[in-house]
């Protein structure tokens, strides 16, 4: 039944490891532990059945560090009907199908690179979901000089057979303006793109550069949003 319907953040969470299903009339929810770094339960559905499916069941269920995430309008009116949640974030799906036609540079680091990525991040993105060895993450991608210095980096990460997931993507400030970053995300779009449905990202509205090189990718939007108990 969930591949009948057209919501791909649903399609992605159900083929995580571990996923748990609820299915009822008019509702759906997917339950994933450590998710992106957080307990997420993908929802699905009309708001009044999906209230009453958190609310009788899921919840309770899966305790209190599971958050809802949906369709930014879902989650809204969801968080209305259930007073225990409160919407606690706004962002945004973005996916594409299939491959993109634009400049790509980079390749697939080794183990032993990894610490640059790390010292990347740590510098630049330190809010970053995807880190080298974090649950999920798969690999990374890089662009390095030509004595090895890395500049962009992008991992792969949460990928499922069907949706490969970008994420982690960061660039040394030096080179921003450059294009790097939408060269590395070209590339890993490409690799990833390989026999599956779609390639996808979560973003944040405050980083309109990134979404922008996003679009220019050929990502399309979709607001989310997410409520959490409390």
């Amino acid at each position: 039944m969930l591949h009948d319907i057209d919501d791909p953040l649903m399609l992605w969470a159900a083929e995580q490891p571990g996923a748990r299903f609820w299915i009822r009339s008019g509702a759906m929810a997917v339950a994933c532990a450590d998710l992106c770094r957080r307990d997420r339960l993908a929802i699905h559905g009309e708001a009044a059945a999906v209230a009453t499916l958190l609310r009788d069941e899921v919840l309770p269920d899966v305790g209190p560090t599971y958050r809802p995430v949906g369709s930014e309008q879902l989650v809204v009116e969801v968080a209305a009907l259930v007073p225990e949640l409160t919407v606690a974030g706004r962002f945004a799906w973005m996916d594409v199908a299939g491959q993109v036609d634009r400049k790509q540079a980079g390749r697939w680091l080794f183990e032993d690179e990894l610490t640059d990525v790390t010292a990347l991040i740590d510098a630049y993105f330190p809010k970053s979901y995807a880190r080298p060895g974090g649950s999920g993450v798969h690999r990374w991608a890089g662009i390095q000089d030509s004595n090895g210095t890395l500049f962009a980096a992008a991992a792969d990460a949460w990928t499922t057979p069907a949706v490969g997931f970008l994420a982690g993507v960061v660039t040394h400030p030096s080179v921003r303006g450059r294009g790097l970053a939408q060269a590395i995300c070209a590339y890993v779009t490409n690799e990833l793109a390989a026999g599956r449905t779609r390639v996808a990202l979560f973003a944040d509205y405050e980083n309109v550069a990134a979404i922008s090189a996003y679009r220019k990718l050929g990502f399309d939007l979709r607001p989310l949003a997410a409520a959490r108990l409390g």
